[in-house]
């Protein structure tokens, strides 16, 4: 029995138990008290330990980190036992991490329990629990007694040990003859219906009926079997190599109990394992919610293996690693590559791998659009290759072959030639590859390997000849099946995939069955202990050809005769079958094989025999026509699909494989093999460049294969031609180039090259003309001495033209010339912001015309001379204006020539001058003499001014110094006068005064501050003479203050009806009116006038009205009043009008009526008043319709209709639209 440690909760009586959540899961708290101290904390986890499987006999212990203030005691307890026994449980605390250790040394069964930690200090307490579990090595008969006596006295299950149905390596019992591994069913129980193939052919099942009938009862028992522990079971994958180097396998599991046991075996032995990951185990178990994904690090050789996963005691899913002893002899190297490229990544492997597990930024890549994935066909060479390569495919890509791998950087550059903001056009070329001859090392490699298997079989022939040779003759026949030699095991482990069937290429006379199969067979000796004869080497199944010779060999452990037998029917010499015997060893020669000797040959002596099966058929072959067709080329041009059909005649146990440059060809990416009984076809869809190559098919059987060889070609635009462009000659009037047929033709022979030219420092391009295919230079006459030229060739074929090839440098005509020296340049003026200079042409322009000059700085006290312009930008003049200058520095200037040929020799230096103005006296700079500013304005007066130096200013007002109110403001070159608030006193004679040591300049400015005139007087009108009146007005109140006030006088007469003015700018009061007429009212209005505009006006009375009119008898009734009251009427009517389509239209008419009629527009009865399309004006009668581009449907009856209270009137016209 477990004796049970007492465990408290650390606190004294009557303390309170405050329950506190842990940032670390699993962690209880309790907190002592109700506040904390400032400063003050309760423990806590921040490591806390993790669970733990360890084999029995290891050093096991837990890790925990604690926390608080003050610092923690820590202690540990178990549930089931006492943990003070120090030789079995020792505590240990390291000062420099605070990492509290709990050590089990030579752990053992018994202490397999759950553990917990406790983390108390005087404010609070923290709790964890973590389990071990201890793996039992060995059956220990004295336990299993002690543990059976205490279930039976205390009640207890008795707990026993596991064990896989696997049993380890070591106490697997000797294998009897037909027994099956149990390996192989726990492989199918948890594999996929498309494996069992490939299980059965590694463990030699051939009676699939027989192994489906078991194999579904075994899966009808472990399913209840499963049934009591999990609720469901999937997605089951089989164990892989990943891209970090580990391999893993996982399955989706619902557990009915979270808390059973889960065990991991490898061929039966139980391995430890840890929950955690990074943990120093080597193998873990990882569970993301039902997922459970086993892992397995630092993989060797010795991990092969079967491994199993088991809850309590129930398989749940069985897995075989078996890791091929296969190296890297050229790994992946770094690939630069072009955006819109395809990069290539490829190796060469040690041994035949059918396929590698590529992978690209740690996710697996598989064949597709993007990627392709290619095998030489003898599976040595292989190759990753990334097409259309774009930014984010750069990253570290990885080749994995069993447990080996190696990695490299792709690195994308962006293509500088593309067009920004548009998607570069793809790219025919590859970058990348080993840059090795990777063909001719698989060869190298294939012949060693080569050479290896027939050392490894004359090997295991010599060992079997000296075991046979050494046997007794009458040794008991189990000590001759001991005694005989089997092949050496390789020390790798077996491939994932099982053997092919033999192939033979070609059978030759005198060999053995062995050999011309390409297998052997070692059956198991018949010898018993009677010293009777036994076979040591018997008869294996094979394949023939048609008419080529075949043998059969046995060999027996002695001299005695036996029978041949085909298909049960004793054979004997003769009719193309020979039989011999030569000392042990038997033989059957078939000298020319036909279809009928195809059979089940065995061989008897006494009560043993062999047998084997002996198949004759021929090598496949093509109808010659068919074969003559496909040898033809397949011409296409790029992005175009290409298709390669080849017939055959129909055979069973036919392979076809196609072949491009060598390299087998799968499907995806492009490609596409479709294979029917009578023929195979062969799509490649959007051919680049690239594709282009030698394109095979291949058909196999067991007796030998065919090979149809075609080519490709992909027509394209050549590439550029080859540089670079080498100078032949170049001459004052010629110059000739020459350049290199381009690398790729693009599939058809260049036609001819493009030649043009661009002279340096300008944009524009000239084609100069073309040239052959077959010449490869050309001349360019059309050059001008002394100039540079730049030039580009293209590569011309029936396809269209290709990239250029441009000069790397500009191209001189002739021999450079420089000028000479020009004459020191001179200062015209010099001022703070330009310098003025000039110079004479140069003595000597040694025969080439100038075309300018270049003009070169030198600061003071210092040795670097700046250029002003540039070579491209000559000065054409002898005169420039230096404004690049600094004012109070010094500078010298030089000058030199520039022709065809560049920047000839400098000037002499000019001679040294100051960037500042000269002394001047001051002069004023378009100053304005009269302002006008409305009273309550601020005033500004501004006055530029030149002099030099600066000089002193003065501002007076009426020749008088201005008051303090008055602001001035004075900066370099510029001088303001600022009164804030003007008022009409204001307004004065302002004069500024500007002095210095050359002189003194001033100038008066009239300021008038005024307002808006207040209105004249009353208005008074007398005729002293008849036709003519005299107005008379009262001034306005600020004739006074503004002596630039005048009048002005309207006149409005009643015929008229409009106001015109008759006098402006009258300083007097009074204005004589001419022409006044009889028996027309007149009206008079007086405006004051100043600088700020017109006052309102003054209205006079009227002038002309008869007081001394006779009234009008009416029907003899005297009358005061006239009335004007009348109906509508049209004065004017409308018109027929007849525009073009899209012309203006105006309709008018003329209405008159008392009082005002009211008018409506009609089109076709409709109104058209509050229609936007038609603009309607009234202006005292006169009607208006305006149209800004008629339409068709305008077209129509219009109608005017005036309304008023006494009556109506209308009138109407056509509007015909012309089109």
């Amino acid at each position: 029995m477990f004796r049970s440690s007492k465990v408290t909760d650390g606190r004294a009586t009557g303390q309170v138990g405050i329950k506190k959540k842990s940032k670390v899961p699993g962690v209880m708290i309790t907190q002592f008290t109700d506040t904390l101290p400032e400063g003050k904390s309760h423990p806590d986890f921040t490591r806390k330990p993790i669970a733990l499987t360890i084999q029995e006999g290891k050093f096991a212990f837990f890790k925990a980190i604690v926390t608080g203030d003050p610092q923690p005691t820590v202690t540990w307890s178990r549930n089931n036992g006492d943990v003070s026994d120090t030789s079995r449980y020792q505590t240990k605390l390291d000062p420099a991490s605070n990492e509290h250790t709990f050590e089990m040394p030579n752990v053992m069964p018994d202490q397999a329990d759950t553990y917990k930690c406790f983390a108390t200090n005087e404010y609070g307490q923290a709790t964890v629990t973590v389990v071990l579990n201890v793996i039992e090595v060995g059956f220990k008969k004295n336990k299993a007694q002690q543990q059976a006596a205490e279930a039976c006295n205390e009640n207890f299950k008795t707990v026993l040990k596991r064990r896989s149905k696997v049993r380890p390596k070591s106490e697997q019992p000797e294998k009897k003859d037909g027994e099956i591994d149990p390996k192989f069913w726990e492989l199918l129980l948890s594999a996929e219906k498309k494996d069992y193939e490939a299980i059965c052919a590694e463990f030699g099942v051939t009676d699939f009926r027989w192994m489906l009938k078991k194999l579904n009862e075994m899966k009808k028992e472990r399913e209840e079997e499963q049934a009591q522990f999990v609720k469901s079971l999937s997605n089951l994958r089989p164990i892989q190599v990943n891209a970090d180097g580990s391999a893993s396998f996982e399955l989706d599991m619902d557990l009915i109990d979270p808390s059973s046991s889960i065990f991991l075996y490898k061929d039966g032995e139980m391995v430890p394992y840890t929950k955690e990951l990074g943990d120093k185990l080597k193998h873990s178990l990882k569970q993301v919610g039902k997922k459970y994904i086993f892992s397995m690090r630092d993989l060797m050789p010795e991990d092969a293996g079967l491994y199993q996963l088991d809850v309590e005691d129930v398989n749940m899913f069985s897995t075989d690693f078996k890791i091929p002893m296969v190296d890297f002899l050229v790994k992946i190297q770094e690939v630069k590559a072009i955006e819109r490229e395809d990069a290539v990544f490829e190796c060469v492997l040690s041994n035949p791998f059918s396929k590698i597990l590529w992978f690209g930024k740690n996710f697996p890549l598989e064949q597709g659009d993007k990627y392709d994935i290619q095998v030489s066909e003898d599976k040595l060479i292989h190759r990753l290759v990334v097409k259309d390569c774009m930014i984010v495919d750069k990253g570290i890509y990885s080749a994995c072959a069993g447990i080996k791998s190696c990695n490299a950087w792709l690195v994308v550059e962006a293509d500088k030639d593309a067009q920004k903001g548009k998607k570069s056009a793809r790219k025919t070329t590859r970058a990348g590859g080993s840059g090795m001859d990777l063909q001719k090392i698989a060869q190298e490699q294939q012949v060693k390997l080569e050479k290896e298997r027939e050392e490894r079989k004359e090997q295991i022939k010599a060992a079997k000849e000296a075991v046979a040779a050494a046997t007794p003759p009458h040794a008991p026949t189990k000590a001759a099946a001991v005694a005989e030699p089997k092949e050496p095991k390789h020390p790798e482990p077996r491939m994932e995939k099982g053997p092919d069937p033999p192939v033979v290429e070609e059978v030759r006379t005198g060999h053995s069955a062995e050999e011309a199969s390409g297998s052997e067979r070692h059956d198991q000796p018949f010898a018993d202990a009677g010293g009777e004869a036994g076979i040591t080497c018997g008869l294996s199944d094979m394949y023939a050809l048609c008419g080529k010779p075949a043998e059969l060999t046995v060999k027996m452990n002695m001299d005695c005769d036996g029978t041949w037998f085909k298909d049960g029917a004793q054979l004997s010499s003769g009719a193309g079958v020979t039989i011999t015997k030569d000392g042990n060893s038997h033989k059957l020669t078939i000298q020319s094989c036909r279809d009928d000797d195809s059979g089940v040959y065995r061989f008897e002596s006494g009560d043993h025999s062999t047998q084997g099966k002996v198949t004759v058929g021929d090598v496949p072959e093509f109808d010659p026509d068919d074969l003559h067709k496909f040898s033809k080329p397949v011409i296409i041009r790029v992005g175009q699909n290409a298709t390669f059909k080849m017939p055959f005649p129909p055979q069973e146990s036919l392979v076809v494989s196609w072949f491009k440059d060598g390299t087998e060809v799968k499907d995806g990416g492009g490609v596409k093999t479709v294979r029917e009984p009578n023929h195979s076809r062969l799509l490649l869809k959007d051919c680049l460049r690239t594709d282009a190559g030698e394109i095979k098919i291949q058909l196999k059987n067991p007796f030998g294969a065919v090979e149809a060889t075609s080519q490709l070609i992909v027509l394209d635009r050549p590439g550029p031609p080859d540089g670079p462009v080498e100078i032949v000659e170049s001459t004052s009037s010629l110059i000739e180039i020459k350049w290199n047929p381009p690398k790729d033709d693009g599939g058809s022979a260049v036609t001819n090259y493009i030649i043009e030219q661009q002279q340096a420092g300008q944009s524009l391009w000239k084609k100069l003309g073309d040239v052959s295919a077959d010449k490869t230079s050309f001349r360019d006459r059309n050059v001008t001495h002394g100039k540079k030229y730049n030039y580009r060739i293209y590569a011309e074929n029936p396809e269209g033209l290709s990239d250029t090839l441009e000069t790397a440098d500009s191209i001189m005509a002739g021999i450079m010339i420089l000028s000479g020296p020009p004459g020191a340049p001179k200062v015209v003026s010099a001022s703070k912001t330009c310098i003025k200079l000039t110079w004479t042409p140069p003595e000597d322009d040694r025969g080439v015309p100038i075309i300018g000059y270049q003009v070169e700085k030198r600061k003071k006290d210092t040795n670097q001379w700046i250029a002003l312009n540039g070579l491209n930008e000559p000065i054409e003049g002898v005169n420039y204006a230096v404004k690049d200058i600094t004012e109070g520095a010094e500078y010298e200037f030089r000058v030199s020539a520039i022709n065809e040929s560049g920047s000839g020799d400098p000037s002499p230096p000019s001679e040294m001058v100051w960037a500042k103005n000269p002394n001047m006296r001051p002069c004023f700079k378009d100053p304005e003499d009269f302002i006008v500013i409305r009273a309550g304005n601020s005033v500004r007066v501004k006055i530029c001014y030149e002099a030099e130096p600066p000089p002193q200013i003065t501002w007076l007002k009426d020749d008088e110094p201005i008051s303090p109110w008055i602001n001035i403001i004075n900066t370099e070159g510029m001088s303001q006068l600022v009164i804030p608030s003007s008022k009409r006193s204001d307004s004065a004679i302002y004069t500024i005064k500007a002095k210095n040591s050359v002189g003194e300049a001033s100038f008066d400015i009239d300021v008038r501050v005024t307002d808006e005139p207040k209105t004249p007087g009353p208005v008074e009108l007398e005729q002293t003479v008849h036709g003519k009146v005299v107005v008379s007005w009262a001034p306005s109140p600020d004739q006074e203050l503004d002596d630039r006030l005048c009048y002005m006088v309207s006149q409005h007469n009643s015929n008229s009806r409009v106001w015109k003015t008759v006098a402006d700018r009258l300083f007097a009061n009074t204005f004589t009116a001419n022409n006044i007429l009889p028996g027309i009212e007149y009206h008079f209005r007086i405006y004051a006038k100043n600088d700020m505009g017109l006052s309102d006006p003054s209205q006079s009375p009227t002038w002309g009205t008869n007081s001394n009119r006779v009234p009008i008898t009416s029907n003899g009734v005297i009358s005061n009043e006239v009335c004007f009251e009348r109906p509508p009427s049209i004065l004017v009517p409308l018109k027929v009008h007849t525009p073009p389509k899209g012309y203006q239209l105006y309709m008018t008419c003329a209405v008159r009526g008392c009082p005002i009629p009211t008018v409506s527009w009609y089109l076709n009865d409709v109104c058209i008043n509050s229609d936007s399309n038609y603009y309607i004006t009234n202006s005292f009668g006169v009607c208006s319709m305006y149209i800004l581009r008629v339409r068709t449907k305008d077209s129509g009856d219009y109608k005017v209709v005036a309304v008023n209270s006494l009556g109506k009137a209308e009138c109407s016209t056509k509007l015909i639209v012309r089109d």
